[in-house]
C-alpha cells in the first residue's frame, strides 16, 4: 500500500481550479522549461485525454505556459501568462489530440525550440494532487518528479560513465536519495536521473562533461 499524505488530499497551494489540471500541468511545463540549454523561444503543447478536452476551463493552458515562464504553482501571475509569454518574446501553441485513447488521461507533450538552436521533446503526466512525472525525455523512456534536486545527464551507455558520475557527486559530498539510469537500447544514448537530498551547485556540471561519454548535464531543482 502507498503512504499517502495530507497534500494528496487537499492538494497543494495553488493558483487555479484544478490540483492535476493546473498545479499537475504547470509542474510538468516548470520542469520541462528548467532543462532548456537557453532561452526558450517557442514551445508547442499536445493535450491528451481530459487535457485536451477542458484545459480553457480549468486554465491548464494559462498553467503549461506559465510553468514554461518559470513560474510556482502559487504564483499569482499564472492567471495573466499569456501576457507575460508576451512580453518574455515567448511563441506557443496548443494541439487537441481528442484520438489517442490508450493513454493517461492527463498527458502533454511539449516540443521546446531555444534560442541556441536546439530542441527538446517530452511527455509529461499529472498524477494527482498537483504532482507530475516526465515520463519521456527525447524519445527515451524516463521518470522525473521534481520532488528533489535532480541532475539529469545525458550520455553515450558505455562502460565507466556511470562510476565516473557518482565518483563526482562524491567529490562534493552529494548524498544520493535515488538513481536511475534509463537507455534507449544497449550501447545507445541514455539519460541517468539522480535525486539528491540537497541543493546542487551549477559548477558540478563542467566537472560532468569532462568525461567524452557525457553529452550534456543540467541540474532541476526541486519545485
Amino acid at each position: 500500500m502507498n503512504d499517502i499524505s495530507m497534500f494528496d488530499i487537499i492538494g497543494p497551494n495553488m493558483i487555479g481550479p484544478s490540483s492535476s489540471h493546473t498545479a499537475g500541468a504547470l509542474r510538468i511545463a516548470h520542469l520541462a522549461g528548467k532543462l532548456a540549454s537557453s532561452k526558450i523561444v517557442k514551445v508547442t503543447f499536445t493535450l491528451y485525454g481530459s487535457f485536451a478536452w477542458t484545459y480553457r476551463g480549468h486554465g491548464t493552458d494559462r498553467a503549461l505556459v506559465g510553468g514554461i515562464l518559470g513560474f510556482y504553482p502559487d504564483d499569482e501571475r499564472i492567471r495573466d501568462s499569456f501576457h507575460h509569454a508576451l512580453e518574455a518574446g515567448l511563441d506557443y501553441a496548443f494541439i487537441e489530440n481528442t484520438i489517442e485513447k490508450d493513454i493517461h488521461p492527463n498527458t502533454v507533450d511539449i516540443y521546446i525550440e531555444c534560442e541556441n538552436g536546439t530542441t527538446i521533446t517530452l511527455r509529461g503526466e499529472s498524477i494527482g494532487g498537483g504532482n507530475a512525472l516526465i515520463r519521456q525525455l527525447n524519445g527515451i523512456d524516463i521518470s522525473l518528479s521534481g520532488a528533489y534536486s535532480t541532475l539529469v545527464i545525458h550520455h553515450k551507455d558505455t562502460k565507466g560513465v556511470i562510476a565516473y558520475i557518482t565518483t563526482v557527486c562524491s567529490s562534493i559530498d552529494l548524498n544520493i536519495a535515488f538513481m536511475r539510469v534509463y537507455r534507449k537500447a544497449k550501447g545507445d544514448s541514455a539519460y541517468s536521473i539522480i535525486e539528491v537530498d540537497s541543493p546542487i551547485n551549477p559548477s558540478i556540471i563542467q566537472v560532468l562533461l569532462c568525461n567524452e561519454a557525457i553529452i550534456d548535464a543540467t541540474v532541476v531543482p526541486a519545485i
